[in-house]
């Protein structure tokens, strides 16, 4: 059980927020299969003040997700405690600010990681939010700029003392991008010293990998980003894992089932051409590691809508179930006992 600030969550799984990835469909996804939060796109706070509907569009939500965290992000600390309150004002559960990306393009605006480098700033820009800020605040932040910089429990106090209610820690530093290995004893040290809720990321690729953050590092909440990406089972699977229940790889039904449900969501959402492009990019992920998937993604073009997916799947997943290379008997993964 995870609670930030006023919120009392079902369980401590957090879905990461990613550029692209988390929008309403796949959010509503994840909190399905278990996720106990879910957080949106990172948000422009300069493009929320300035009423770019476009930048509106990743503030849309259904109360099947709820609660949900907005994460915003800016160099302004007056710009970000309005987009605050605009995302406050559209249905926001909670606020997350983002120290954290390592995105050339955010960090050339002085946002994201590159806050890592100006503690007061960051310290200037948590404070103006937290005063006008009526719901529960994070903050998302990396374990420095670079490994001769290193400030994550530094910043990690400055952000409680402001008033935070949450932190989330990514312990790898920003010139590292994802490369490299993170290092969850970083995090193991911020919670050690802090009383507000710490929450993990970095490397979690499995349900196994989840418990033994949380076990390792005793944070309070574990987030999962890169590994749901194709996977979003990871979360109920974490959860059975958890309760020391043998967990289990979806077959080919419910695999075929979620990529059908993903498409209508999305179609719902933004339409069936453009959903059909989206959906493109998943089917990559869906299939990945599965038997001739590199023959069944050249049929990928071809999806312009729901029908043209529904008949290569059907044509995909026919043959794999005729394979003598694939079986939908599914295969025990694992079985730990734990709190999640």
């Amino acid at each position: 059980m995870l609670r930030i600030g006023s919120i009392k969550l079902k369980n401590c799984l957090v879905m990461a927020p990613l550029a692209g990835i988390t929008n309403l469909p796949f959010r509503i996804i994840v909190k399905n299969l278990g996720a106990g939060l879910v957080t949106t796109e990172m948000i422009s706070a300069k493009g929320l003040t300035l009423g770019h509907q476009r930048t509106f569009k990743y503030l849309k939500s259904h109360p099947d997700e709820k609660p949900l965290s907005v994460q915003i992000f800016g160099p302004d600390p007056d710009v970000m405690a309005a987009a605050a309150q605009i995302a406050i004002e559209k249905g926001a559960d909670i606020i997350d600010i983002n120290m954290g990306c390592p995105a050339r393009k955010v960090v050339k605006t002085g946002s994201g990681s590159n806050l890592l480098r100006v503690p007061q700033r960051a310290r200037e820009i948590v404070s103006a939010v937290r005063r006008v800020c009526s719901v529960p605040l994070t903050v998302k932040i990396r374990a420095g700029w670079s490994p001769d910089q290193p400030v994550a429990l530094e910043l990690a106090s400055i952000i409680e003392d402001c008033g935070a209610d949450a932190i989330t820690i990514h312990p790898r530093y920003a010139t590292q991008g994802f490369s490299g290995h993170a290092d969850w004893s970083i995090i193991a040290e911020v919670k050690s010293h802090l009383k507000i809720p710490v929450i993990g990321n970095g490397d979690v690729f499995s349900p196994s990998l989840a418990i033994e953050m949380k076990q390792q590092t005793v944070c309070d909440g574990v987030m999962i980003g890169r590994g749901a990406v194709g996977n979003p089972w990871i979360f109920k699977q974490t959860l059975e894992m958890a309760q020391g229940h043998e967990i289990t790889p979806p077959g080919l039904s419910e695999r075929r089932a979620l990529i059908i449900e993903h498409f209508r969501l999305l179609s719902l959402d933004m339409g069936e051409p453009k959903a059909s492009k989206v959906m493109r990019g998943l089917l990559l992920r869906y299939t990945k590691g599965l038997p001739n998937s590199s023959r069944f993604r050249g049929t990928f073009t071809g999806i312009k809508s729901l029908e043209s997916l529904m008949a290569a799947l059907d044509s995909y997943f026919t043959e794999l179930e005729k394979s003598s290379n694939f079986s939908d008997v599914r295969t025990t993964v694992g079985r730990q006992e734990a709190t999640v």
